[in-house]
C-alpha cells in the first residue's frame, strides 16, 4: 500500500509558480494495478519520482508498507558514462539482488545485443526503455512504476513485455502511466486523474478513462 498524505510539489519558473500536486491525500491499495491518467505537462511522471523517492516533494510525505520500483523509464535512472551491464550490476547491489542472475535476465529480455556492453549515453531512448524494463522485471518488487514502457519495441517486443508485465501484477501492483487507453483497460483494474494539482482515485480504470476524457474536452 501507498499513501500520500498531503503531498505538495510546486516549481518556481522564470518567474511563475506551478503546482502539479496540491495537499494530495490518495491511497494505492495493495496488489491493484493503477492507471494514472492526466493532459501532457500535468505532472505525472513527477508523481511517480516522488512516489519512488528519486525527486522531492515541496511538502507532505508518502508513506509505503512495501517496496517501491524505480520509474521504469526515466532515463535518469542510468548512469550515462556505465554501460548497461554495469548500469545492471549497480541496480542489483542497491536491491540486495543476485548480481548475475539479473545481468542474465536482462540480457536476455531487452535484446540488446552487443549494446548491452556499451556506455547508456549511446543508446536510443527506446534501448535505453528495453534496458530499464528488464531491469526493473528481474527485480521482485511490492509496487512497478511504468511510465510509457510497453509502447517500446516491435510487436514481438511489446507482447513479450506484456506477458512478464502480467506475470508480474500475478503477486504485485503498479501505478501505470499511458496515453494509449486501450492499453490502460488493459492492464489495470483502478485508475486515478491528476488534474490542476488534485488526484482523484477511482477503483474501477473506466470511471478515471471517463473523467479524463471530459477534462481533455473541456
Amino acid at each position: 500500500m501507498i499513501v500520500l498524505r498531503n503531498l505538495t510539489k510546486t516549481y518556481h519558473l522564470q518567474g511563475s509558480r506551478k503546482t502539479i500536486a496540491d495537499r494530495l491525500n490518495a491511497v494505492f491499495p495493495s496488489r491493484v494495478s493503477v492507471g494514472l491518467l492526466g493532459r501532457n505537462g500535468a505532472g505525472k511522471s513527477t508523481l511517480l519520482r516522488i512516489i519512488a523517492g528519486t525527486a522531492d516533494p515541496t511538502s507532505g510525505e508518502v508513506l509505503s508498507d512495501g517496496s517501491i520500483s524505480f520509474p521504469v523509464g526515466f532515463s535518469g535512472s542510468f548512469h550515462p558514462d556505465m554501460t548497461g551491464a554495469q548500469n545492471t550490476r549497480f541496480v542489483a547491489r542497491i536491491y540486495g539482488a543476485n548480481s548475475d542472475a539479473l545481468m542474465a535476465y536482462v540480457d536476455d529480455f531487452a535484446e540488446l545485443g552487443h549494446h548491452f556492453h556499451l556506455p547508456i549515453r549511446s543508446y536510443s531512448s527506446g534501448m535505453r526503455s528495453r534496458l530499464a524494463f528488464g531491469v526493473s522485471m528481474g527485480l521482485a518488487f511490492d509496487t512497478y512504476l511504468i511510465d510509457e514502457i510497453t509502447a517500446v519495441g516491435d510487436a514481438a517486443f511489446k507482447r513479450k513485455s506484456k506477458d512478464v508485465f502480467t506475470d508480474r501484477m500475478s503477486r504485485a501492483g503498479s501505478i501505470f502511466v499511458s496515453h494509449s487507453i486501450g492499453l490502460l483497460r488493459e492492464m489495470c483494474t483502478a485508475g486515478a486523474v491528476l488534474e490542476n494539482g488534485q488526484l482523484t482515485y477511482f477503483d474501477d480504470i473506466n470511471e478515471a478513462i471517463e473523467l479524463h476524457g471530459y477534462n481533455m474536452r473541456n
